[in-house]
């Protein structure tokens, strides 16, 4: 599974995933995770940096994905950063399997980068985090198996997930008092508008 490799998850990553899914609650929503690779032959650690929210409205559509990809995977270059995952929330509270989709975006990029990471999120507890009612991780991680396919993996600190800060869902659950999931900006945000930045780079400025 995966190689062997684990995957922290920085806090501000975490955070626009979360806020991504708040801001569009009745609806799906995806975005690229980007990162480093395991810096040596002899590190397992994949680290995930930034997450970049797509759509809400047009999961699925082939190209709007590709250009997405290409865009980001041309701005974070630069800075030594790549494409090494996705996220995904399911539209219906009850829905908790890894949609078709989201296997189909993560076998995409798992062909470029084949220890990709898909992080699906709990709508139970996205709703309790909301509500200042848990402060437990809310996304869960799949890695790609090459016998079995997309396998669910553990969230915890003896799992292959860990959050970078343990405190991310203390500072989330401030921003989500403050409305800040109402100011991120997703890919089909700015192809309505395209003056809104998809990249959010001041989000938490």
């Amino acid at each position: 599974m995966a190689s062997g490799c684990r995957y922290e998850l920085k806090q501000n990553a975490y955070m626009k995933v979360v806020l991504h899914a708040l801001k569009y609650n009745t609806t799906s929503v995806n975005g690229i995770l980007v990162g480093r690779e395991p810096s040596s032959s002899s590190s397992s650690m994949v680290e995930i940096v930034d997450a970049i929210p797509l759509s809400h409205s047009l999961i699925g559509l082939l190209p709007p994905l590709e250009i997405a990809l290409m865009l980001v995977e041309e701005y974070f270059a630069g800075e030594g950063l790549s494409i090494i995952g996705y996220y995904h929330a399911n539209e219906r509270y009850n829905e908790f399997e890894l949609p078709n989709i989201a296997k189909r975006i993560g076998e995409h990029i798992s062909r470029y980068f084949p220890q990709a990471a898909v992080l699906l999120l709990d709508n139970k507890k996205l709703e309790a985090i909301s509500e200042g009612k848990s402060r437990e991780p809310v996304v869960q991680l799949y890695t790609k198996d090459s016998a079995k396919g997309w396998q669910k993996a553990g969230t915890d600190s003896n799992g292959l997930l860990v959050l970078k800060e343990p405190s991310a869902n203390l500072v989330l659950w401030d921003h989500i008092t403050s409305g800040k999931h109402h100011e991120i900006v997703d890919f089909d945000d700015h192809l309505d508008n395209i003056s809104k930045d998809w990249l959010n780079p001041n989000l938490f400025i």
